[in-house]
């Protein structure tokens, strides 16, 4: 059970009047009677695995959502009047708030955490029941607000499950505690390693932050195969501190092996980390931290240096899942520690993946609720170009023209284009159509249309040019802003290159209507516990147009309910 209390504080920035918030709550898609059952579709089929049918029966007997114990004003304490409508919660305001307007309130809530090994969510714990103990990867476990832009005011789609998340930014001063035979990776910096590492391991730590070559094990495979036959009584408390983040998520357990180093990105030495059970060895050892390192310097390469003090590789079976500075990846091998190619090959391009995710839509912050393809195609993108740079033993053959071929020869009837509302797009079609389509289509741009030369200095540059181009979303580049859709088809010419031209080898993968652009008003942040005693801290940066001015940072304390 993870029970919370969290106060936020919202600045208005925008010119409406707002009578009423909306908030997130993303958990509710497992509640009873929610939309995306009520909703889904499905086909028959001559068998199905029987891992399905205690799903369909809830025949786990989990109890999922949020459960909402109160919502008060945070200076008179008084009940607000609120209405839940299956993922989004409206909370209404006693006064209208006017541009520059403030108002703080308090919710406190509840929810039972999942075993994510049964339900193919982000997530949850996996049990391991050879030695009794968990590893626990918290995800979109508190109430957040909505985004509230200057197009069509609040983004409060329902969350189906597919369509992710549309945030904004905050820092954060988070507290966790937890046994003291646990270690904790998070969104952000540990702040206090002397009160909850052993003298050995902030020895590690510090070393590891000036080694550039190799990781540097900070808890050995020993040393955690030691600690699952353990059981502290004792707790400790990690904190961690994140700036400009658009949200928060930790992974904690006793089973954790820990290893890092240091990765070169300009004047900058972001640390790589990852945390493994034994259970990922010996190829997470061996790969995880290398492809941080090899995502980081790629990516920073090619498009804009890696803004973050960190990014943590956690392993979790049969999931790749992002979230800022931390992300959740599978790849496992088997019992004896042996692996197929194809487990090597899955494993090191989920990390490329969802640490390259921390680019996009971490930073160039995309309405993913809306548009998957804004981040996942330019992600796909530069996961192929640094498996082709760096890993010359793995298969790049997705997300290519010719990787693409059989999948657009298909039945044309059930293909949807590319600027296709998130949850609307067939399951079945989403990972060609988010993903595939637009990163072939950016290859074909650079290795047939412009060349690799131009197309790179294009695609590093295009942050600092104010004028037109095919890839000018990347101007919202370390802006912290959501870039408008229609900016990816530009107007103009291309390095020279007739925009006409270009936009002749999209027409089979864009359609002709135009989306909306997506630039952040306010917005606040904070969470709690679950059997863990977490407190939380949080410096809310409000974000707003170019043309409007900005708030001031505004603190926030939430002290959680254990």
């Amino acid at each position: 059970m993870i029970t919370g209390r969290e106060t936020i504080t919202y600045y208005n920035n925008a010119p409406e009047v707002l009578r009423y918030l909306w908030l997130q709550l993303d958990q509710n898609n497992l509640s009873n009677g929610n939309m995306t059952d009520k909703t889904e579709t499905n086909r028959v089929r001559d068998s199905i695995p029987v891992k399905f049918f205690p799903l369909a029966s809830n025949a786990y007997g989990y109890e999922g959502g949020f459960k909402i114990k109160s919502v008060k004003d945070a200076t008179t304490g008084k009940d607000l009047s609120y209405s839940i409508n299956f993922t989004m919660l409206r909370v209404d305001l006693p006064t209208a708030m006017k541009t520059g307007d403030k108002y703080s309130f308090i919710v406190e809530w509840s929810y039972v955490e999942k075993d994510r090994m049964q339900f193919s969510e982000r997530g949850g714990y996996e049990f391991f029941p050879a030695d009794g103990n968990a590893l626990y990867a918290i995800a979109q476990w508190f109430p957040r607000m909505c985004v509230f832009d200057d197009y069509e005011g609040w983004q409060n789609k329902q969350f189906m499950g597919q369509g992710e998340f549309a945030l904004v930014f905050g820092n954060y001063r988070v507290r966790i505690t937890v046994p003291s035979d646990h270690i904790v990776g998070a969104t952000g910096m540990l702040q206090n390693p002397k009160e909850v590492l052993t003298k050995d391991q902030i020895e590690r730590f510090d070393r590891a932050k000036k080694t550039f070559d190799a990781p540097v094990f900070i808890v050995t495979e020993d040393e955690a195969r030691k600690k699952e036959k353990e059981r502290s009584k004792k707790k400790s408390t990690w904190e961690f501190h994140a700036e400009n983040v658009r949200d928060f998520a930790f992974a904690t357990s006793r089973k954790f092996i820990w290893d890092a180093m240091a990765v070169k990105v300009g004047d900058k030495t972001p640390l790589a980390q990852s945390l493994y059970p034994k259970e990922g060895n010996p190829l997470w050892a061996k790969e995880s931290t290398k492809a941080i390192k090899n995502t980081l310097e790629v990516y920073s390469a090619r498009t804009f240096e890696y803004p973050y003090p960190t990014a943590y590789s956690v392993h979790t079976a049969n999931q790749g899942m992002e979230y800022p500075m931390i992300c959740y990846n599978g790849g496992r091998p088997k019992s004896d520690g042996t692996y197929s190619q194809r487990t090597y090959e899955g494993m090191v391009g989920v990390i490329i993946h969802e640490v390259g995710h921390n680019f996009f839509p971490m930073i160039v912050n995309s309405d993913e609720r809306q548009w998957s393809w804004m981040d996942e195609g330019l992600n796909s993108f530069l996961e192929r170009e640094t498996k082709r740079e760096r890993y010359p033993d793995v298969n790049i053959s997705w997300g290519s023209p010719k990787g693409m071929a059989g999948y657009m020869r298909g039945d044309k009837e059930m293909m949807r284009p590319i600027m296709w509302q998130s949850d609307d797009i067939p399951a079945g079609d989403f990972g060609p159509n988010a993903y595939g389509k637009p990163a072939a289509a950016l290859t074909l741009l650079r290795e047939t249309v412009m060349g690799p030369e131009l197309f790179d200095k294009h695609l590093k540059n295009i942050h600092n040019v104010g004028h037109s181009s095919i890839l000018s979303p990347l101007i919202s580049f370390v802006r912290w802003k959501m870039p408008p859709v229609w900016t990816w088809i530009g107007s103009g010419e291309v390095g020279s290159i007739p925009l006409s031209l270009a936009i002749s080898l999209w027409r089979k993968y864009w359609p002709t209507s135009w989306a909306s652009p997506k630039i952040l008003y306010s917005k606040p942040k904070k969470p709690t516990s679950k059997a863990l005693r977490i407190s939380l801290h949080v410096w809310s940066k409000t974000v707003s147009s170019p043309k409007r001015k900005k708030k001031p940072w505004s603190k926030k304390a939430i002290t959680s309910i254990p």
